[in-house]
């Protein structure tokens, strides 16, 4: 288990000393405006502080992406373009890059004392917990499209594709959800995942991922000059392996066997099945190859944003052999405002490390912490296209490490050009 985080009010380490306020009485503030007490001298009285969180009204825009079903058969009706059925990554991987370059970035941060109001906020809550239904809604709706048995092969195939993306983006749902205290969304997030058939995420990610983040024993923590496509069956493989790992080893401490119904991985994967077997009961086998197809592409999905998260970052050794705490300059981040919306302040991910409790709207930006060129969504596009990838990120690894080769997360066996070629990157 790794240490219990700082409180969630505490800030993140190396973040900047002055928060982002809002002057008393701003005339932009907005009627969701959160008013705290800021400290006065003494003798004083509190000044109230009102702060507007900017992107308040943005984040029910990532319900967008559950309905994509509705939203893309109704385009192919609306056209007639069978080719439309494959909006989906049109949608994640070609929209949302663009609106990431024309909105651009916002890295102003919630003051200190705003932070616990923030979180106390059930507005937030139900951004993430709506994403559920509509997600269910829309995987019954695309079972019952394949089953009807209008569409071609390749017009099946691209709803397949378009249904991954709410997989894909229903796993970064459970992650936010996977986090938090409270049994109920820890048992949301099983439910989010059971569509990927990803349910082992839960464990792995919580327990494993964030102890090791950064290292090479991490499945999870991309290495520099491995490809995506050398990273996914490394990671998808190493992370199962984790997961089944960590679970065995809770359940042995409790005299119990990893044979039950109380072993988090069973049980996740049993959702998965259940899920899958009424949808074959009620449309038929007819539907079960594409929810293969979604539940792949859905965890690929997952795994790309894994790769780019920590690629070629290295936590270094202490005097005594362990590895040294997670610090902001350990993960990518960037603050593009579709992307963040898209993925619940994903890219925060700094702070999310430093703070796994802190909810999604109170994450912050941290300076130290190294910056992508672009969000998530444009990221995955170079990830998928290997020199693309390498021609942006190497080069800016080894300037996060002052040119010294041997201080990034290389991986294994790197031949001697290889080695030339970053070292002629510095």
């Amino acid at each position: 288990m790794s240490a219990v985080p700082p409180p969630a009010s505490a800030p993140a380490r190396g973040e900047p000393a002055t928060p982002h306020t809002a002057p008393v009485g701003d005339p932009h503030a907005e009627p969701h405006a959160t008013p705290v007490r800021a400290a006065a001298a003494p003798g004083a009285a509190p000044a109230t502080v009102r702060w507007r969180d900017p992107k308040r009204v943005a984040w029910m825009l990532g319900l967008i992406v559950p309905t994509l079903p509705f939203i893309t058969w109704g385009l192919v009706q609306a056209t007639g373009l069978g080719v439309l059925w494959f909006y989906g990554p049109v949608l994640v991987f070609g929209v949302f890059p663009l609106l990431d370059l024309a909105i651009g970035r916002d890295a102003r941060n919630p003051p200190d004392e705003v932070i616990k109001q923030l979180e106390d906020d059930r507005y937030y809550r139900w951004c993430t917990y709506l994403y559920l239904p509509l997600q269910y809604a829309g995987l019954t709706f695309a079972c019952w499209l394949w089953a009807r048995g209008g569409l071609s092969t390749v017009d099946s195939i691209g709803l397949a594709v378009t249904v991954a993306m709410v997989s894909g983006v229903a796993i970064n749902t459970a992650h936010e959800l996977g986090h938090k205290r409270a049994s109920s969304e820890r048992w949301l997030s099983k439910v989010a995942l059971a569509q990927s058939g990803y349910g082992h995420f839960f464990i792995e990610h919580n327990r494993g991922h964030h102890v090791r983040v950064a290292t090479p024993e991490d499945p999870a923590s991309s290495r520099l000059g491995e490809s995506f496509y050398s990273f996914l069956p490394r990671t998808v493989i190493g992370s199962l392996r984790s997961a089944w790992e960590l679970e065995r080893a809770r359940l042995a401490r409790l005299e119990s066997s990893p044979w039950t119904p109380g072993n988090d991985i069973l049980n996740a994967w049993a959702m998965t099945v259940v899920l899958y077997g009424v949808l074959i009961a009620v449309f038929g086998i007819v539907v079960l190859p594409y929810l293969l197809i979604q539940s792949v592409l859905g965890f690929c999905l997952l795994e790309v944003v894994n790769y780019l998260e920590h690629y070629g970052l290295l936590r270094g050794r202490r005097e005594d052999g362990r590895y040294e705490r997670t610090r902001p300059e350990h993960s990518w981040n960037s603050n593009n405002v579709a992307s963040n919306v898209l993925l619940y302040h994903l890219q925060r991910h700094s702070d999310h490390h430093a703070n796994p409790l802190r909810r999604y709207q109170a994450l912050r930006h941290v300076e130290e912490a190294p910056q992508l060129p672009t969000g998530y969504a444009g990221m995955i596009v170079l990830a998928v296209i290997p020199p693309a990838w390498r021609r942006v990120m190497d080069r800016r690894v080894l300037a996060h490490y002052g040119g010294e080769l041997d201080r990034a997360n290389l991986r294994p066996g790197l031949g001697r050009r290889a080695r030339a070629r970053l070292q002629g990157l510095t």
